[in-house]
């Protein structure tokens, strides 16, 4: 089963935070920390935003920033 495109970017920045994901038969999206302990799954094909914001709240306790925080911008004269 393929992931949609929003998943799939969370996955990709899932994964560049540190965590290993796993793409279970059902087309659900496992995520384990370091250690190998599940921290969360989403739902393969998700029936609405909010389950995919309750999916990564456990990521946010842990730290993990969903969206990405733009870079600061710099003010004119500034280095």
């Amino acid at each position: 089963m393929m992931m949609d495109k929003d998943l799939k970017k969370i996955v990709e920045a899932i994964e560049a935070a540190g965590y290993t994901t796993e793409t279970l038969k059902s087309g659900h999206v496992e995520v384990r920390d370091a250690d190998g302990r599940k921290v969360t799954t989403f739902a393969g094909t998700a029936s609405d935003r909010r389950s995919t914001l309750n999916a990564l709240a456990p990521l946010k306790r842990r730290g993990f920033q969903w969206p990405p925080k733009p870079p600061k911008r710099r003010r004119d004269g500034e280095r």
